[in-house]
């Protein structure tokens, strides 16, 4: 029996073809290749948006820390209200806090030019914390207050708070009159000098041999790389230490006129002696023992004004002062490093330690 021959039958292992289009009709529709899941499109279309809001977002920061590094640059502080009051009578706070420094000296410099520049500004208080410092820096300070006095013709009280000795007092004898608070610490009126002598580490523990090269016999006059003899030690005494006692004795017996004679400061001086509040009032270095409040009211006095708002300056946040502190903190030993262990530290500073 014949059968007839069907050429659209085809092999069941061979994959189905497609069907021709004669030419004749509609041509039949093409298969489509399987849509992408919808919920997948829409993740990737989230993680696109919050890549573009991500960058945006740090490009804002970016732009903020920019402006923030930029404005911490030496701007201006900002004034923030301690005492409610009239903004037409300024009292004005200087502050003098912790050790007093090069970089101390440039903050006080630019408070007072800031106070200098309001017509509003109708006295100052320094508001004085601190143990001292360096010799040039509590001199710069000291010179700033008497550059104001001078020019303002306004009155200026220091305040003391904490500690206010050596190098603290020292700027606070550039003022009209003194205020200290019950608790504070005030006086030791002196010279201090220090340095480290590292012979036996060198020598005994590393086995280095420094060997310096001078050209006169002083010329290395103490050396850290030795113990100094006493003929060193009293020529360090009269070089140094001797033209800085001069300098802080008359500066205080200039500063308190009238309360103290040049020699009750050399008296005074002869102990170094540090006094809390009641005893330096007792020693007539300062004026009156009280608060905030006492050094407002003898400023409005000797302003001549009944009430007044007391502002206080305020360094702005800056990224650039952030960061050298966070350098700061990071122990390094350098040249700079070396010479200032091994080279005598004239100080108007109470050592405590």
């Amino acid at each position: 029996m014949d059968f007839e021959r069907n050429d659209h039958l085809h092999d069941a292992s061979e994959p189905p073809q497609p069907p021709q289009f004669s030419g004749y009709g509609a041509p039949p529709p093409l298969p489509r290749e399987p849509r992408k899941s919808s919920v997948f499109r829409i993740f990737w279309r989230i993680i696109f948006v919050l890549s573009i809001m991500a960058n945006i977002g740090l490009l804002f920061l970016l732009l903020i820390f920019g402006a923030v590094f930029v404005v911490g640059q030496g701007g201006p502080f900002i004034e923030e209200v301690v005492r409610q009051g009239p903004a037409a009578n300024k009292i004005a706070m200087i502050t003098v806090h912790g050790i007093i420094d090069g970089r101390m000296s440039g903050d006080v410099y630019q408070q007072l030019k800031q106070a200098r520049q309001d017509d509003n500004v109708k006295g100052l208080i320094v508001q004085v914390n601190s143990p001292g410092g360096t010799i040039s820096a509590s001199d710069q300070i000291y010179q700033e207050i008497r550059k104001f006095r001078a020019e303002k013709n306004k009155p200026v009280i220091a305040f003391m708070q904490g500690v206010a000795a050596s190098g603290g007092y020292y700027t606070s004898v550039a003022c009209d009159k003194i205020v200290a608070e019950p608790t504070a610490i005030t006086g030791s009126i002196g010279v201090i000098s220090w340095f480290m002598v590292v012979q036996e580490l060198l020598e005994e523990k590393l086995g280095v041999l420094p060997v310096t090269v001078k050209s006169g016999r002083k010329k290395d006059w103490p050396s850290s790389f030795k113990a100094p003899t006493e003929e060193q030690l009293q020529y360090i005494r009269e070089k140094l230490i001797a033209p800085a006692i001069k300098r802080f004795t008359d500066v205080v017996a200039e500063g308190r006129t009238g309360s103290l004679t040049p020699a009750d400061v050399n008296e005074l001086a002869e102990e170094a002696e540090i006094y809390v509040a009641q005893e330096a009032l007792n020693e007539k270095l300062i004026d009156k023992v009280g608060y905030l409040d006492d050094a407002v009211s003898l400023v409005n006095s000797l302003a001549g004004i009944s009430k007044s708002q007391v502002v206080r300056y305020r360094k702005p946040f800056s990224l650039s002062d952030f960061l050298r502190s966070r350098q700061a903190s990071l122990p390094k030993l350098d040249r700079n490093t070396l010479y200032e262990l091994g080279t005598p530290q004239v100080l108007y500073l109470w050592s405590a330690y």
